[in-house]
């Protein structure tokens, strides 16, 4: 097996992405990635480059380089722009439009493999689809697809709205954010800073059958204090029109209470 399939493999691991995942962030089938790995096949020139976008690398390194000896493992890609430290900033990938205002990115599920390796990358995020919502008051914004059932009565599917915290230090206890972890990727939990876990937040579900746990403050990548969420409107109802009607109330009463939180700052 020769440098390029060894560095295939040896990258997906760095990224702590199954195959599946790691398949679907290059657009490409997990058997093709197996055999990749395997040395039963090579890549094409456009997945190579893909590669080289992802993980901030040179065509030439990943081709000829032993990346596992040569260093990598200790300054991986995914970690290049700094964890979210009390008092550090770093330059958010954010997209304008025409008229140069600032517009709110959407990360799906399917996209949340990706968003884990691509989150500082402009060009990614620049693909990604966008949301109007300005009503928001003033502020970068991101939304969140949420899948799974820890955070109930939040359903699988729903949108979470956030707000970009640029220091771990502005986080308050008992909020909810959408969370970037080096470990776990992408999560949605309530957060607690207590003192007894000093450089460490406790992430809780509002789901009781998920128990908390401990995650260290430089795991954190990246955090969006959630401000609104927008339900999913069950394909089995009857009452879709209800249901949307139901929504946008919510939506309005949030907005209003988000605006009643901005006059009192």
């Amino acid at each position: 097996m020769d440098n390029l399939n060894k560095n295939i493999k040896f990258l997906r691991r760095q990224a702590g992405l199954t195959q599946q995942a790691f398949a679907d962030l290059l657009n490409i089938k997990r058997s093709l990635l197996g055999a990749y790995e395997e040395g039963r096949a090579k890549p094409n020139l456009s997945v190579q480059l893909a590669m080289t976008r992802q993980f901030g690398i040179s065509l030439d390194s990943l081709v000829r380089e032993d990346l596992e000896r040569s260093g990598l493992e200790s300054e991986p890609a995914l970690a290049a722009p700094g964890g979210l430290q009390a008092g550090s900033t770093r330059v958010l990938s954010i997209v304008v439009d025409g008229n140069d205002e600032e517009q709110i990115v959407l990360v799906s599920e399917k996209a949340r493999a990706g968003y884990a390796l691509g989150y500082a990358d402009p060009e990614f995020v620049a693909e990604l689809p966008r949301l109007q919502l300005p009503f928001l008051p003033a502020g970068t914004y991101r939304a969140f697809e949420i899948s799974g059932d820890s955070m109930l009565p939040l359903q699988p599917g729903s949108i979470v709205v956030g707000e970009y915290m640029s220091d771990a230090s502005s986080l308050s206890d008992g909020q909810t954010y959408v969370l970037l972890t080096r470990s776990d990727g992408m999560v949605y939990k309530r957060v607690f800073s207590p003192a007894s876990s000093e450089g460490k937040l406790v992430l809780q579900s509002d789901n009781p059958a998920y128990p908390p746990y401990e995650l260290p403050a430089d795991e954190l990548l990246e955090a969006w204090e959630a401000k609104l969420s927008i339900g999913k409107v069950s394909k089995k109802s009857d009452q879709r029109i209800d249901g949307m009607m139901d929504m946008l109330a919510r939506l309005q009463q949030e907005v209003r209470e988000i605006q009643g939180r901005s006059k009192h700052r």
